[in-house]
């Protein structure tokens, strides 16, 4: 027999119904994040350090205006850059976005190569903070002071 004592025509309905069931379980979970937006004074210069510095790709954006630049941060998640912030202004720290990397050793080398600024919470050392689980991270700002922490988690 089966592990779930199945007959064998119940067992294939289940199989061809499993991607179905699947897909309505993800959906009925409620609530789930789409995408951040920040708003920025320099479009281009915005775009260019999530893309460069984050490694963030570039994904199509469906107002063509200019002012617009979407980017794939999860499997379903987006960060949409706006253009049209007057100036930049102070940023607190405890505000940030937090993405996780494979390895933080790697991609600090990376920000040390591109001379990007990053620290600890308190931005006195560039030695990684460790949270009480263990992870590792750092935070940097992207260049309209919004804070951003990498860190190491495994989930």
């Amino acid at each position: 027999m089966n592990r779930l004592n199945l007959p064998y025509g119940a067992r294939v309905v289940l199989m061809l119904l499993a991607p179905f069931l699947m897909a309505l379980s993800a959906h009925s979970q409620g609530t789930h994040l789409s995408h951040i937006a920040v708003y920025v004074t320099d479009l281009d210069r915005s775009a260019n350090f999530y893309e460069k510095v984050m490694g963030l790709p570039q994904i199509p954006e469906p107002f063509h205006d200019g002012k617009h630049v979407w980017l794939r941060v999860s499997e379903h998640g987006q960060l949409h850059i706006i253009s049209g912030a007057k100036e930049d202004v102070p940023h607190d720290i405890n505000i940030h976005l937090a993405f996780s990397v494979p390895d933080l050793a790697v991609f600090t080398k990376h920000l040390d190569d591109l001379n990007i600024k990053y620290g600890n919470w308190a931005q006195n050392s560039k030695t990684p903070q460790v949270r009480p689980d263990k992870v590792k991270q750092v935070y940097l700002q992207d260049p309209d002071g919004y804070w951003i922490e990498v860190n190491d988690d495994t989930f």
